[in-house]
Parts: structure tokens; C-alpha cells; sequence
């Protein structure tokens, strides 16, 4: 073969060959190898397409190293006389097919005959000449078909990629490298035009030669690698258009009216401004407006009820909580959840406060927080997040709290790598807790039950100190019920069995929910997560090991080691906490006096006899108490913790 033309643009070249006479295709097909030279510059280009000549014969073309089809045809011969009538038609028994698989040096050629029953195999044979070749798109015509179907041998081209093997093969300053398989190629940047391989062999495209081409029909001035395109000086339109480009109408005029408007423009731009300025502030502050009476309203109608002066106390205005988080940057963002996040800020009176920010506007998150701040702006207690105020300016109202700067009990247990936690904080922050919840529970006029105690929901501050948070799920007792029947909430794992099964709430549901704090404090394990050998969750699991007098094999081993005879007494209170039958449990109270007495057991022995009488009362648990734990009617915790039906 030889080489007939070289393209750089395109890194290919064209290499005319002759067919290598007709092929002689038996009953039993026949097959042969195109190929270039292995490790060479060359490969086959897209511009190629596979020609089969000759009677009735299916042909593959196969790429030799995948084994994949690249390409296929059959050539039929249609009726007695292969060269009647019209000679374009496909009874000429010629056809062709796009090659999908290019770029490979090496291809197999399948042939195989269609066996044509009338004729025999050797009659479809011997009808016409046959050939099997690859050539350039669009060379194969009724002459080189004719000439081919005579049997005479054809010069016909076919396109080959190339590819240099060095990697430092552009020379020009304006030209580019592409990595191909077999090596690199080179092409002149967009506007140059050249040699890439040869120093300065990429020239810059003076597009203003070409205006056709390029489609300017104004001014055009050419640049490097561009060019500029604008209609004359008077004139106006579109350059890319023939005859585009307009005379402008009373230039002058138009010139000298925008210049001496230009004033009277600029104070009108002014103006409207100041108008579009003053609107905005007013549909922003009847916004603000109509978002406080809303919200206020519904407020004051729960406050009122406990003291009068709350409401206008606790009242903090937007842009003071604007101000106090630097309109809300992310840099004072301390954590978020589904229901919405909390930023830290500092108010004007210097107290440190984090604010919750709702991101949810549905009726629920409303009643939520307008129970919260009900609940909360009448309770002082140090074990107990307090309440600084809320904004009723926004859609979802924003309340203010202390900032607690040691996170929550469910970090501080459950971090990697843990830390230390001594024997005295996990009995003082279970006192702590204990301590909160009965002053809810008991100590004030109208009872609250907190609904959703949880490890992540109490707070530590620098000192350890505990904190209960979280009111909006909570709910007020009548002083004259011992419950109510509501719709079902909490956090599945510290969930009291027998409020998820009845739907009534009463204040044994917190102390479940505080056992089990208990039961994690004792084995720094997760209620939400934590599964046994057997897939029993941890409750089961602490209540089972208790019952065998095998604790030790579930708790924490830093309590083993600093608890003591304590160890125990904690365990048998959380097991009676968590007590299937709700009256079987203590109070609040109770179990407040007993962890004080732990702290201070000589002070304490009443206390003390309580929690024996708690271990005695939970030494053998009921069949039916440990049938329905370990039933599917009670849930099991799962990824998603909370639980609202």
C-alpha cells in the first residue's frame, strides 16, 4: 500500500491497496486476517466501512484481540441472472456496513455461504466473483461494484489513525496534545492553523479573509486566535447577517437626547429605588407584624393562664437574635436534626444562649413550641434548661436558652474514643435527672410529664451538671387524674411498653424512660442500637443478665471496677423503674431519695431499705411481663428513634 494523503487536523492518513483477488468461499465458509503491523503508529479510522461482493454470502467482521463484532453483512443475488435490469440494485450482490469497533490493528474476516435451495451451494458460489475488504466511506459506487463483480482486481483507499510514540511531539506554541491509545497527537489551538509538529507551525486564522465562513458582514478586526465583528459607525443590526448592519435613524439626536436625559435618568433609577426600598421595609415589617399577633395569640392564651407578666418579659425581638447569631451565619451553628438547627448567640445583656430555628412550617412545630415556652417560662429549676425568651416575628416562632457547652449525655457515653467517666458523676448525673423529673412531676401545681427522656436529651455543662430539655412533646396533668390517653410519642428504646400499647400517659411513663437511662448510664450502651447474640434488645437483655446474677457481663467495666456494692443497688433500682406493670414502679420521688441515699448512705438508710425493697420486688420476673418484651407488640428500636402515632 501507499500513502496518498496526510491530515493533520484530524491525525489520519489515506493509504490506497489493491484487492487481493476474489476469495473462494466453500460449503463450509472460509476465513482470513486484515491486519497492520503490531506495535506500529497505525490503526484503523471510523471513516472505513466493511464491503462484501458476491451470491448469497453472510460476512462478520470480528475484532481479533476482544473477539467482539465490529461489523456485518450478507450479499444476496436475487433471481437466475445476477446481472439483469437495473445494476444499482441489491441483486447486484454487493453490500456494505459502518465498522462499530474501530481503532485496533488486527480484524478476522468470517464468511460463510446462505445456502439458496433451488441452486444447490455450488450455484450460489459460482454466480459472482467474490470479495471481502475494508475501504473509505463513500468509495464504493456502480463502477468499482461493476469492476469488482467482473473479477478485476480494484485500487481502492482505505483511512488509517496515527500516533507518535514521544510525548514532546508539538513543537508549536499554539498547539495542543490529546493522548490517544497508541500514543499522542497534536492539533492547532481553536483560530491558529499549521503544522503542530514544526516550531511555529500554528498560524493564526485571519477569520476577517473568510467572511463567509465566519459569517461577519460589518467591521471585522482580526485578533490572536479571534476576531472582532461590529457594524460601521452610524450603522446598527446584526453582523452575522448579509446586508445586517443599518443605518441609524438621527444619530446625533439620539446622542445628544441621552445625554442631556442622562440626569433625569439617573434620579429616576433613584427614586424608584427608594420606593422599591421603602415597600420592601413596609411588606416586611406588616410580615413581621402579622407572623407576632399570630403567634402571640395562641401564646398568651396558655401563659396568661400561669402569671401575666411572662408574656411581655420573655418577648425577644427579631433583630436582637439577628444580631446575637450575625444574622444567623453558619459559623454559630452548633447541630441541626429533621425538625430544625441551633446557633449560638450572645444577647445585649451578655447572656450566652444557643437558638432553636424550626425549618418546618406545618401546625405541629407551632403547638410544639408554644408548649414549650408554656411549660418552661414558669419552671426554675438548676437541673432543668432554662428559658431566656422567644421571637414571634418569624413564620416558626425562635426560642432562646442557657447555652450548655458540654453537649449531651448521649455524646459524653457514647464518643470515640470514650473517656473516662468515674462511678460518682454517673450517680450524681442520674440524681440530677431524678431530681428534675420529680420536681415535674410533684413539686409544682399542675404536674408535667416530660413525654420524651432520653440521653439526648439532657444536657452537660462544664461541670457535669445535668440539664432536661426538649419540652415539646410534654404534656400537663390535672392535678385531680393520674393520667391521660394521648396520641402516642417518645423514642423507641426508652419508649414505656405499656403507654405504646394503651396510649395512656402518666408519670410512670418518665420513670420507664429514666431506668433506662439508668440501664445506660450502668452499661454505656446505646437502648436505640444495641442488640444481644440473641437479637434481644438492651432492656431484655440487662433485665435477663439481672435475673441470672450475671450483670457483670453487660456492664461497663470502669463501673465494675469503681461502683462497688453500689453497682448493684443502682442495677435492682433501673429493673424496677422499668417494670412491665406501671403501679410497680416507684415514683420519682422515691427513686430520687434513693440515689441521694446512695451518695450519703449513712444519712440515708430509709432510703436504702426502698431500694432493697425494690430489689426484692424485682428478684423473679412474671412470665407474662417477659412474654410481652420479648413479643413483637412492643417496638424495637430502629435507625429511625423517634415514634409519633
Amino acid at each position: 500500500m501507499h500513502v496518498v494523503g496526510i491530515f493533520l487536523e484530524n491525525s489520519t492518513v489515506r493509504v490506497m491497496r489493491w484487492s487481493q483477488g476474489t476469495v473462494n468461499l466453500t460449503s463450509s465458509g472460509r476465513r482470513f486476517r486484515w491486519r497492520l503491523g503490531e506495535g506500529g503508529p497505525y490503526s484503523l479510522a471510523a471513516a472505513n466501512e466493511f464491503i462484501v461482493t458476491g451470491c448469497n454470502v453472510d460476512a462478520t467482521l470480528v475484532d481479533s484481540r476482544s473477539g467482539g463484532n465490529a461489523s456485518s453483512c450478507a450479499s444476496f443475488c436475487m433471481g437466475d441472472n445476477p446481472w439483469r435490469e437495473n445494476m444499482t440494485r441489491c441483486s447486484l450482490g454487493t453490500c456494505s456496513a459502518t465498522i462499530a469497533s474501530t481503532g485496533h490493528t488486527s480484524y478476522d474476516v468470517r464468511l460463510r455461504p446462505v445456502v439458496d435451495e433451488d441452486a444447490g451451494v455450488q450455484g450460489v458460489l459460482n454466480r459472482l466473483p467474490m470479495h471481502a475488504l475494508i475501504a473509505e466511506k463513500g468509495w464504493l459506487g456502480v463502477n468499482n461494484a461493476f469492476n469488482l463483480l467482473l473479477g478485476l482486481d480494484q485500487l481502492f483507499p482505505t483511512v488509517l489513525d496515527w500516533a507518535c510514540a514521544a510525548d514532546d511531539v508539538c513543537k508549536s506554541a499554539h498547539s495542543v496534545r490529546n493522548s490517544s491509545g497508541r500514543g499522542y497527537t497534536c492539533q492547532c489551538q481553536p483560530g491558529y492553523e499549521g503544522n503542530p509538529y514544526l516550531t511555529g507551525g500554528c498560524q493564526d486564522i485571519n477569520e476577517c479573509m473568510m467572511p463567509n465562513l465566519h459569517q461577519c458582514y460589518g467591521v471585522c478586526t482580526n485578533t490572536l486566535g479571534s476576531f472582532q465583528c461590529r457594524c460601521p459607525r452610524g450603522f446598527q443590526g446584526n453582523v452575522n447577517l448579509p446586508n445586517g448592519c443599518i443605518k441609524s435613524v438621527n444619530t446625533g439626536l439620539i446622542i445628544g437626547l441621552s445625554v442631556a436625559s442622562a440626569p433625569c435618568l439617573m434620579l429616576l433609577t433613584l427614586c424608584a429605588f427608594l420606593i422599591i426600598r421603602k415597600v420592601n421595609h413596609q411588606k416586611a415589617k406588616r410580615l413581621k407584624e402579622k407572623f407576632f399577633h399570630q403567634n402571640r395569640g395562641q401564646l398568651l392564651q396558655q401563659l396568661i393562664s400561669h402569671k401575666s407578666d411572662i408574656a411581655e418579659r420573655m418577648i425577644i425581638p427579631l433583630h436582637e437574635l439577628e444580631k446575637a447569631t450575625n444574622n444567623f451565619d453558619q459559623t454559630r451553628k452548633l447541630g441541626g436534626g429533621g425538625h430544625g438547627t441551633v446557633y449560638k448567640g450572645i444577647l445585649s445583656d451578655l447572656h450566652v444562649v444557643a437558638i432553636k430555628k424550626s425549618k418546618i412550617v406545618v401546625k405541629k412545630e407551632i403547638d410544639e413550641f408554644i408548649n414549650e415556652v408554656a411549660i418552661l417560662s414558669h419552671i426554675n429549676h438548676r437541673n432543668i434548661v432554662k428559658l431566656f425568651g422567644c421571637c414571634l416575628e418569624t413564620e416558626v416562632p425562635l426560642l432562646a436558652y442557657e447555652f450548655i457547652s458540654n453537649g449531651t449525655l448521649s455524646d459524653y457515653l457514647h464518643k470515640e474514643p470514650p473517656s473516662p467517666i468515674p462511678w460518682e458523676d454517673r450517680l450524681r448525673i442520674a440524681a440530677e435527672i431524678a431530681k428534675a423529673l420529680a420536681y415535674l412531676h410533684s413539686a409544682i401545681s399542675v404536674p408535667i410529664i416530660h413525654r420524651d427522656i432520653k440521653s439526648a436529651n439532657i444536657l452537660l455543662d462544664d461541670a457535669l451538671t445535668s440539664k432536661v430539655s426538649d419540652f415539646g412533646a410534654s404534656r400537663y396533668i390535672p392535678s385531680d387524674r393520674t393520667g391521660i390517653t394521648t396520641v402516642v410519642q417518645g423514642t423507641i428504646g426508652y419508649l414505656d411498653p405499656m403507654y405504646y400499647y394503651t396510649g395512656r400517659l402518666t408519670e410512670y411513663s418518665d420513670i420507664y424512660s429514666f431506668g433506662v437511662i439508668l440501664v445506660e448510664l450502668l452499661t454505656r450502651k446505646e437502648p436505640v442500637t444495641y442488640r444481644s447474640s440473641d437479637g434481644d434488645g438492651l432492656v431484655t437483655h440487662f433485665v435477663e443478665l439481672l435475673a441470672a446474677d450475671n450483670l457483670v457481663q453487660i456492664l461497663d467495666p470502669e463501673v465494675v471496677d469503681e461502683g462497688g456494692s453500689q453497682v448493684k443497688e443502682v442495677a435492682y433500682l433501673a429493673a424496677s423503674c422499668i417494670k412491665l406493670r406501671a403501679e410497680e414502679r416507684p415514683t420519682m420521688r422515691q427513686v430520687e431519695m434513693t440515689l441521694e441515699g446512695l451518695q450519703a448512705p449513712k444519712e440515708r438508710v430509709l432510703d436504702y431499705l426502698i431500694a432493697k425493697k425494690f430489689q426484692h420486688s424485682y428478684s423473679e420476673m412474671s412470665l407474662e411481663e417477659e412474654s410481652f418484651i420479648l413479643s413483637g407488640s412492643y417496638p424495637r428500636p430502629t435507625c429511625d428513634e423517634s415514634i409519633v402515632s
